[in-house]
């Protein structure tokens, strides 16, 4: 791990960074980063406070000139997405992330590398150990928990853990562009009761399986139309349930805000429709490769005989039911924006897929800046469930960010990014969400950027950071940092 950061500038940020990577912070579990970051402002002898959801706020005083400046709020979050190649053996719960450098680029073994949120967490500890007369105003290190399945921390933060009023959120993933809006969201959960009978005797039993497809981000990535494993397979079991395959499970994705990479099913075969499966299942991947094989180049479709015959399977009605609603749920973008052209205004993820007792669970995420048409989608999702025989329960949707072109902060930041690197910075909003949007709700008044290095396959083990622009995002940091000192 230290030789995947050996001789990278600046130097702090990254053993910050490597450091981070050995901790454990799955959503949910951050309990091993939480008590890090504490550790770490004490030896420092920093104030801080946590809240009762768990969010933490390092303070540290203003410093070179810029004591008596107005306090600013950087804010990242510690969690991550823990999503690892088939065969990878990692346990995120223990196991430290294994960090590789490609050339120009950082990224993990086999894994998510956490660098969605974890640069702006390191980025924040780099600045809270400067020295004594760097030239900063007072800081306020706020580190969130449970971003990655629900804004959590962002939902329950105490406000009065925040003074500030300009908040620097480090979690755009595009070096260049400044994020000054984003989009609302909320989940879609999905019940719907399967019966089970015995399964035919003389059947033949199979796994039919959707690997090696690019995944990603549910919101970043929804836009390139990167393959939904759980749409394809549903689309390759269907015409296998014509010629009297029957379904003993599906399973496929397991985090909401990741497009899913993988689905698996087992299936049961008469023996006379076994040439018409093999015919079944090419044709319907060649159609597949013919759609997205230029860009899922590790796209593999594969049908595989298994030793055990299933004792049960789902009854007919079951499985007309559960395969009509995996082909009925709608994934993708569903709205380009009118008054931002190429921003996505609306869009679902469908999610996951498992079996739950006597019931599949199925999750959709829908997204959109505009929340009238986000209960639209969900709605409409629950219009398709009960066609289907399921019930829909939405979760609390999120609120999104309005952008505020008029934002002090805003303009402060465009100007220094000019005068650095001579060209104008892209200004605009992304269709993700941002803890921007609920903190600006639970502290009103904050005048709040997004900015970062550029981060790619973020939610998937493709993530990457994109070292130069590093380095480029903690010069702008230091200079609007500094320039905020003098006010």
């Amino acid at each position: 791990m230290a030789s995947a950061i050996s001789g990278l500038e600046p130097a702090a940020l990254w053993d910050n960074f490597a450091a981070l990577s050995r901790i454990p912070r799955p959503s949910k579990q951050e309990e091993q980063v939480l008590a890090w970051l504490k550790e770490f402002a004490d030896t420092r002898s920093l104030e801080w406070q946590q809240d009762e959801v768990g969010n933490i706020g390092v303070r540290r005083l203003g410093s070179g000139g810029g004591e008596s400046a107005p306090t600013i709020v950087i804010q990242s979050h510690v969690d991550m997405v823990c999503e690892k190649n088939a065969e990878t053996e990692h346990d995120f719960s223990r196991d430290p992330i294994r960090l590789l450098r490609d050339g120009d680029w950082l990224t993990a073994d086999g894994t998510t590398l956490g660098a969605d949120n974890g640069i702006g967490v390191a980025t924040a500890l780099a600045l809270l150990e400067m020295a004594a007369d760097a030239r900063l105003p007072p800081l306020e290190c706020l580190f969130t928990v449970d971003e990655e399945t629900g804004l959590t921390g962002a939902f329950a933060l105490d406000g009065a853990l925040l003074r500030g009023r300009t908040m620097l959120n480090l979690d755009t993933e595009e070096w260049g562009a400044i994020c000054i809006g984003c989009a609302g969201g909320g989940d879609s959960e999905l019940a719907l009761p399967v019966s089970r009978e015995a399964s035919p005797g003389d059947y033949l039993s199979f796994q039919l399986s959707v690997e090696g497809l690019m995944g990603g981000h549910s919101g970043v990535n929804i836009h390139e139309y990167r393959a939904n494993a759980i749409v394809l397979l549903a689309s390759l079991l269907e015409p296998l349930a014509t010629i009297g395959a029957r379904l003993v499970s599906v399973r496929g994705g397991d985090k909401t805000n990741a497009i899913p990479r993988e689905a698996f099913a087992t299936l049961l075969l008469p023996p006379e429709a076994m040439v018409d499966a093999q015919i079944a299942v090419g044709a319907r991947t060649a159609a597949l490769q013919a759609e997205f094989g230029t860009l899922e180049t590790g796209m593999r479709v594969t049908l595989s005989g298994l030793d055990d015959a299933p004792a049960e399977c789902l009854s007919a009605g079951a499985q007309g039911s559960l395969l009509g609603l995996l082909r009925a749920l709608p994934h993708g973008v569903l709205k380009y924006s009118h008054a931002i052209p190429g921003l996505v205004e609306t869009s679902n993820n469908l999610a996951s897929v498992a079996a739950d007792g006597d019931s599949y669970r199925i999750v959709c995420s829908s997204r959109s800046s505009i929340m009238e048409a986000l209960e639209d989608v969900r709605g409409r999702i629950a219009t398709i469930a009960a066609l289907c025989g399921a019930t829909a329960t939405r979760s609390s949707s999120y609120p999104g960010w309005q952008p505020n072109p008029a934002s002090p902060v805003l303009k402060r930041l465009k100007r220094i990014y000019a005068e650095q690197l001579g060209e104008e910075p892209e200004v605009g909003a992304i269709h993700a969400g941002l803890e921007c949007g609920v903190i600006g709700e639970r502290v009103p008044g904050m005048d709040m950027v997004s900015f970062g290095p550029t981060i790619t396959g973020a939610h998937s083990p493709d993530e990457r950071v994109e070292i130069p622009t590093v380095a480029k995002f903690w010069n702008l940091l230091l200079a609007l940092l500094a320039d905020m000192a003098e006010a």
